[in-house]
């Protein structure tokens, strides 16, 4: 139990990069962490060293692994499944890809065109850009493991109760006719060697990375400045947890941003330090990675209004249960 406690600090929180950034702060900038402009640097330098590292090695694991499963074979495995088992196993498919939704969208596309069900699609659709590997351990070295648990737990049954509605609605004809045209890429994954196999993962680490920078920084840097700068008082009298409607106000505020849970996680630490609802914090980072304008404006140009209309209504209102109820029951988790 120690060890696994030694574990978490050094390797999640990195605890040592954070007394090596604290140190840096005070005898180089001769500030102190506890003040604003001190406190402003570490966060920032601190917060993104971290989510680098862990990004970049879990990008680069999850991306082996995945070398393995290309989406023709995935296809493959899906199609022997239906009903709630498929939605599930494509919303569990979507926790190992590290996509933002406009990332999932070409991949939605192609599992469509290969002959799924749009409803098993639209459980990957939902599940990729809100839950992966990386974010779960991202989670984890802010908050703690059961946040990161009941966080992936309700965002696969999103996924899955979002898709299996979708499936039920029986609106196929509400796909764009060349999609189903699109023809998808086949290659069942197994003359990669494994120096193909490590490459790929790399490639998928500079891509990513590439795609992310920005986003983490401004993220960091905006968390930065709630956490330091922001007094206390005004955050809690706009998203208190007493305020009935903080939940409905983080879940659209982000729309008009495009931004991935990496970027999106620093905010949310941020804001549950200033005494913000889990729920609240968490209703926000979901919001941005799953409803951002960017995306929907993407996702219309394959799926027709009524279609897109009915996917946004129920993530939307699964992001504000799923708000209301980490705030009601966060203090088992905490």
């Amino acid at each position: 139990m120690i060890i696994l406690k030694w574990l978490n600090s050094q390797l999640l929180k990195m605890e040592w990069l954070f007394n090596l950034i604290r140190l840096l702060v005070e005898n180089v900038f001769g500030l102190g962490i506890e003040s604003r402009v001190g406190g402003s640097i570490h966060f920032f330098i601190y917060d993104v060293i971290k989510i680098f590292i862990l990004l970049s090695v879990l990008i680069f694991v999850m991306s082996y692994i995945q070398s393995f499963f290309p989406p023709e074979r995935t296809r493959k495995i899906l199609s022997k499944f239906d009903g709630i088992l498929a939605n599930t196993l494509a919303a569990l498919l979507g926790t190992v890809t590290p996509f933002c939704s406009c990332s999932s969208i070409p991949i939605f596309i192609g599992f469509t065109s290969a002959g799924l069900p749009i409803g098993v699609t639209f459980s990957f659709l939902i599940s990729s850009p809100l839950v992966d590997i990386a974010s779960i351990i991202l989670i984890a070295s802010i908050f703690n493991w059961k946040i990161a648990i009941a966080y992936v737990a309700v965002g696969v049954v999103l996924a899955v109760i979002g898709g299996t509605i979708i499936s039920k609605s029986n609106l196929e004809n509400y796909v764009e006719s060349f999609v189903y045209s699109n023809k998808a890429f086949e290659n069942d994954g197994e003359e990669l060697t494994t120096g193909d196999r490590i490459g790929f993962a790399k490639d998928q680490v500079l891509d990513i990375i590439r795609r992310v920078w920005i986003y983490i920084l401004l993220g960091v840097g905006i968390g930065a400045v709630i956490h330091n700068w922001i007094p206390e008082s005004y955050i809690t009298a706009i998203l208190g947890q007493d305020k009935w409607y903080s939940v409905l106000l983080a879940t659209f505020v982000g729309l008009p941003m495009y931004a991935d849970i990496f970027g999106t996680l620093p905010i949310a630490e941020a804001l549950v330090l200033k005494d913000v609802g889990l729920g609240t914090a968490l209703s926000f980072m979901m919001g941005v990675t799953a409803l951002a304008l960017p995306s929907v404006i993407m996702l219309k140009k394959v799926v027709k209004t009524k279609l897109l209309a009915i996917f946004l209504i129920i993530v939307s209102v699964g992001i504000i249960i799923i708000g209301y109820a980490f705030n009601a029951f966060s203090y088992l988790l905490m």
